[in-house]
């Protein structure tokens, strides 16, 4: 176990847009990168807990928490290529890359842009292979995939984002479909006022170019150790999560069970053990 220390900081982007992190501990570096509209202080038990054995690092991307909210490059390819900068910038490598919902996706096209440049182990925690079922699916084939929308209410949802109700519509969505029954409502209120600090127009732009990937070629092509996790009562199907597991070879998948507080956040409704498994694929 290292001595913890803790600091916050800036680094810049290839497009000089100003990147926020938190970090604490030493060592092995673990970086975490929030889903879509969350925040890197929201990973603060990860920066408590593993911070006590490596150097862990929270980012917030472009547009969220305290990161510079330009106009500009609300694509997964644009936030891949800003990791990859925030890595360089760090001057980090043998990294284990971590990234929650969106940030899977963030990783898939880091790792179509960049291989396994500066990583060494990667986390990916519940994120559908693709989100957005295509015309004419059947069932079967939205379970290993992890559908969650089809082309209109993914529109639809974008359009309720940027609209004038775009805070009650992210109220209703974190607050009916992100937890289990336990989480407590004044956790549910810092969430959402932390997904907030994302302009909503931004966020549906964002939504739709996330959740129009199809990273089905992408995932087979992995090499690199990797540690999927997912939650029983998230709404991405843990089928999805194991499909994941069977493309990369050796992958190691870890579903938390509902009163386990299984649901999409499972690494802030039962941080003990999210960072337990954390600990045990690290070393």
């Amino acid at each position: 176990m290292t001595e913890m220390t803790r600091k916050a900081g800036h680094v810049t982007t290839s497009d000089g847009v100003r990147l926020h992190y938190r970090e604490a501990g030493a060592g092995q570096p673990l970086v975490l990168i929030p889903g879509w509209s969350q925040t890197a202080v929201m990973y603060q038990p990860q920066l408590d807990g593993l911070g006590q054995y490596y150097r862990v690092i929270a980012l917030d991307m472009r547009g969220h928490g305290e990161s510079d909210k330009p106009a500009h490059g609300y694509r997964i390819a644009r936030l891949a290529i800003d990791t990859h900068d925030a890595l360089v910038a760090l001057n980090l490598r043998d990294v284990t890359l971590a990234g929650h919902s969106m940030a899977c996706s963030v990783i898939w096209s880091y790792w179509e842009h960049f291989g396994s440049d500066r990583l060494s182990k990667l986390i990916l925690i519940d994120q559908a292979p693709t989100a957005t079922a295509g015309p004419g699916w059947t069932d079967e084939e939205k379970a290993p995939a992890g559908t969650l929308f089809d082309p209109t209410s993914l529109y639809d949802m974008a359009a309720g984002l940027s609209g004038p109700e775009g805070v009650k519509a992210t109220e209703n969505f974190i607050t009916n479909a992100f937890f289990t029954a336990a989480f407590p409502q004044e956790q549910r209120a810092w969430v959402l006022a932390e997904n907030l600090k994302f302009p909503r127009r931004y966020a549906a732009r964002l939504l739709v170019d996330h959740c129009a990937q199809d990273w089905r070629d992408v995932i087979p092509r992995i090499t690199l150790p990797t540690l999927v996790v997912g939650g029983r009562a998230s709404f991405f199907a843990s089928k999805s999560q194991e499909w994941i597991g069977q493309q990369i070879p050796g992958a190691r998948v870890e579903i938390f069970d509902e009163p386990e507080g299984g649901s999409h956040f499972m690494w802030l409704e039962n941080p003990a053990k999210f960072n337990q498994i954390v600990h045990a694929f690290m070393g």
